[in-house]
């Protein structure tokens, strides 16, 4: 494993940076343009939380953006059931996207804790 550096070497800020740029592509022709910019917000809210939080100055902070990150996690996922139920998400794509975001947030929780043990 590579030394963390900087936030750009974070695993979960590269998946999260990912998937908000899979939404943006999914949505870009999306007519319904509050639920395109809530759910873009929600999507770009995970790594700019993630990046925020790194660049702060102490280890409480960081936590403290984690968590908002993790939470917008929760709403984007919601926000994609919304989607696929409203059949303005792809099933197939759908499911893809709610499996990235449990992923991203199982990644944020074990941060969260490694955070709270070791530093």
């Amino acid at each position: 494993m590579s030394k963390i550096e900087k936030f750009e070497d974070l695993k979960v800020w590269k998946d999260s940076m990912r998937l908000a740029t899979e939404i943006y592509r999914e949505l870009k022709d999306l007519r319904d343009y509050g639920y395109r910019d809530q759910i873009q917000r929600a999507a770009v809210s995970i790594p700019s939380n993630i990046a925020e939080g790194y660049e702060r100055q102490t280890n409480k902070e960081f936590i403290q953006f984690l968590f908002i990150a993790k939470g917008s996690c929760g709403e984007l996922r919601t926000q994609i059931y919304l989607g696929i139920e409203l059949e303005m998400i792809d099933n197939d794509k759908g499911k893809e996207m709610l499996q990235q975001t449990r992923e991203i947030s199982a990644m944020l929780y074990g941060l969260i804790q490694t955070r709270k043990r070791n530093f």
